[in-house]
């Protein structure tokens, strides 16, 4: 029996060459287990190193946000520790410090994540041999468009945390923004909401405010202007207003809302007819207004009771007639009383025409 040959072909009829012998196949794969024993100490130290990148920044993003709790702790403690004192008084609640150092907080946190986390994924992308240098351009290229069609969104970010941070007003403060102004009922590190005097509620972003003028930090001052007649004893109205400011500050709640003794400023103007006294006192923020007019209503009560005049005198005794007006006699200015005003021209007849008939001089 004649031996027998195998022909290998390709797909399309043409012979092949011989197919791949056992030798040629444990060649090539010693040839892959030499590369990847040749490689593999690359590969595990890139493996480690990135591992090793990812374990510190993870370590360090833990131990940064611990420390800034720790920070944030320790101011409330700070916050709680003067509450009720005299220097407390002066100084914002321990609410409102609260919700101010948790507003940092956050902040400081969100960046320090992002710091770390961010350098951390750029080391890692070097160490796998990646060219930074088309992403980094590409990133600084974003943020420049970034920073064209948002940078009003960054501005109102940037005062936002600015206003926090130099805690320039907080929740309950009552505040003159230039655009708004009213209560301030919720602020963001965007966008401050206030609450009118009518009631209506103005959505104010940070970036907007230029000037601020808060109304409830520290304390408050209550001036009152008292108009008497010119004709007074200044010493008898001193006394009345110095007794009257003493009483109010001895009962409630006035004796809390008054921060100092009601002071007799003096003179404010003096005319031929009233003289003016302003009276002051320093009271708490924010209750000013209603220290005025409790102020201005004792005043007057205790005015009447002296028979100390304000400007306008006593009302008339019954049966009494009032004064005489001197100027009830003359007449109202007329521009009829002015031959060249418009008025008197239109009045005046017309003057009559030249004649025009036959000259009989002749």
């Amino acid at each position: 029996m004649e031996g027998f040959a195998v022909h290998w072909y390709l797909a399309d009829g043409a012979p092949a060459t011989e197919a791949p012998s056992l030798k040629e196949a444990g060649e090539n794969a010693a040839q892959a287990a030499g590369w990847v024993q040749e490689n593999w100490s690359l590969w595990l130290s890139i493996g480690l190193r990135i591992l090793l990148i990812i374990t510190i920044a993870l370590v360090l993003r833990t131990l940064v946000r611990r420390a800034i709790t720790k920070l944030i702790t320790r101011m409330n403690r700070t916050a709680q520790a003067v509450d009720g004192t005299a220097l407390g008084g002066l100084l914002v609640n321990v609410e409102r410090r609260r919700q101010r150092s948790e507003a940092i907080g956050s902040v400081l946190r969100s960046v320090a994540s992002f710091v770390i986390l961010g350098t951390a994924a750029l080391m890692v992308l070097s160490a796998l041999d990646i060219n930074l240098a088309p992403l980094l351009a590409s990133a600084g290229v974003a943020g420049v468009a970034l920073g064209f069609g948002a940078r009003n969104l960054v501005t109102d970010f940037l005062s936002g945390v600015f206003m926090i941070l130099e805690d320039q007003y907080g929740v309950g403060d009552t505040i003159d923004a230039g655009v708004a102004s009213g209560e301030v009922i919720e602020v963001g590190l965007r966008v401050t909401k206030l609450r009118g005097d009518e009631g209506e509620i103005w959505y104010v972003r940070n970036g907007e405010v230029k000037r601020i003028g808060n109304l409830s930090q520290g304390w408050a001052t209550a001036s009152v202007d008292v108009q008497v007649r010119s004709d007074e004893d200044l010493d008898r109205v001193r006394e009345v207003l110095e007794e009257t400011g003493g009483a109010m500050a001895k009962e409630e709640p006035w004796n809390e809302r008054l921060w100092g003794p009601v002071e007799v400023m003096g003179l404010d103007m003096v005319t031929l007819d009233a003289m003016v006294i302003r009276t002051q006192a320093k009271t708490m923020p924010g209750k000013s207004l209603g220290v005025e007019r409790e102020l201005r209503w004792r005043i007057k009560r205790a005015f009447d009771e002296a028979g100390i005049r304000i400007v306008g005198g006593f009302p008339l005794e019954p049966g009494a007639q009032p004064a005489p007006d001197p100027a009830a006699g003359i007449a109202a200015p007329s521009a009829l009383a002015n031959p060249t005003s418009p008025q008197s021209t239109a009045a005046s007849p017309l003057t009559p025409p030249p004649s025009s008939g036959p000259n009989l001089s002749k």
